[in-house]
């Protein structure tokens, strides 16, 4: 009966651990959203639900809202599970040596400047050019499950250079939030913060037990940023960063399911609960959408290219392994999958609501169309691959038989 059991469970695991299957997830938990928001048996209800107030958590200076608490608190979780993602390569993964590092970090930055310039040229003379740092962002669970599908079309070489980029993204994303889209910042809670950042790290150095000490400073950390003025889920990538490299992989399988499967889904219900503009052909064409639709669609693969390209001429860094520039490329496209970090950064950016759901329909579109352009783009170099290899195939054949021709 037990081994009966274990297969039938056994589909569900490899499902749930499937890149492919969150990125889905993700699509169909904004579908369901933008459904509800938009359907007038619902839509009033739905945004309420979301934003609704309780005034005793204001009193405790908590979050007020169902909102507030996901994007304040559950994404903490997000972010430390980005953090020791971040930390692991670091030690001893792809990003622990300067020659290993150097070719996803100076990637990685091009697919930040290029978009925000891109952004900015568009909104330069507006009032909405805050939202620079909205196009930078790059998804992981979105990209990496594309590149999951396209199977072999895509080296091994290009997926672990793809992820390393993706990592070091979410580390510029979260430097971004914390050095400009913080509020006005409260010195005397700031203060105490990095007493208990620094005590973190004093209990990691005396080696004393990782348990329910280290668990109540985090959370006691996380309050006092929340108070602080400074974006409350970056406290994520700060305990991160403070425990014990030990733990790395035993916190990472209690906490990734949480995160994937509950966190990510909430954050993309309560975030993409957008009122769709009447005319959202001319709202996409905004200052705001457009900035972000090319930013993300264009600016990533070109600055991720860019910058590749000056690195491997500069004899700085080397392509991986079977890995050629098209690849590269096709690679940028896939950044461009942004949503997480995008529509994040998007609430922290723009405090008016209806410039929020045009910069959110924006990135969807971006999302939309980098899938379809990543997609399109290497089933057609795959295609000229396998036409080139049997012209190749060919000339070699015909080459054989003439030298057999001439003895």
């Amino acid at each position: 009966m037990k081994r009966v059991l274990l297969k039938a469970i056994n589909p569900l695991r490899i499902l749930i651990n499937d890149t492919r299957f969150i990125g889905l997830m993700l699509i169909t938990c904004t579908l369901i959203s933008i459904y509800l928001a938009n359907t007038v048996m619902f839509a009033s209800d739905y945004k309420q639900l979301w934003n609704r107030s309780f005034p005793i958590f204001s009193s405790l200076s908590l979050p007020e809202s169902f909102l507030s608490w996901i994007n304040n608190f559950l994404m903490a979780f997000f972010f430390l599970m980005a953090g020791m993602e971040i930390k692991r390569e670091l030690i001893k993964g792809e990003l622990s040596s300067f020659k290993k590092a150097v070719l996803p970090f100076g990637a990685a930055l091009g697919g930040m400047i290029v978009p925000a310039l891109i952004f900015v040229a568009f909104n330069i003379h507006t009032s909405y050019i805050h939202g620079w740092g909205i196009p930078t962002a790059t998804d992981i669970a979105f990209s990496i499950g594309i590149a999951s599908l396209l199977g072999k079309r895509i080296p091994d070489g290009l997926k672990i250079l793809l992820m390393a980029l993706a990592i070091i993204d979410d580390l510029g994303a979260i430097i971004v939030i914390a050095l400009f889209y913080g509020g006005q910042v409260n010195w005397l809670f700031l203060v105490v913060g990095v007493i208990f950042f620094l005590g973190l790290f004093a209990l990691n150095y005396f080696k004393v037990k990782f348990g329910l000490i280290q668990i109540a400073m985090s959370l006691f950390l996380w309050y006092v940023v929340f108070n602080s003025g400074i974006e409350a889920s970056i406290t994520g990538v700060l305990v991160a960063f403070a425990i014990p490299a030990t733990k790395l992989p035993k916190i990472v399988r209690a906490i990734h399911r949480y995160v994937n499967f509950l966190i990510i889904p909430l954050f993309a219900l309560a975030n993409t609960a957008i009122l769709l503009p009447d005319h959202i052909m001319s709202a996409l064409g905004t200052t705001v959408g457009l900035g972000i639709i090319v930013g993300l669609v264009l600016g990533k693969p070109i600055g991720i290219y860019l910058f590749s390209w000056i690195l491997v001429r500069c004899k700085v860094a080397s392509l991986p392994k079977n890995v050629n520039w098209k690849q590269i490329f096709g690679m940028g496209t896939l950044a461009g999958i942004g949503f997480t970090m995008s529509i994040f950064t998007t609430m922290l950016a723009f405090k008016d609501e209806a410039i929020r759901d045009i910069a959110k329909v924006s990135i969807l579109a971006g999302v939309a169309i980098s899938l379809v352009f990543s997609l399109s783009y290497f089933l057609l170099i795959s295609k000229h691959k396998k036409q080139h290899a049997k012209l190749d195939h060919k000339s070699s054949k015909s080459e054989g038989k003439l030298e057999l021709d001439v003895r």
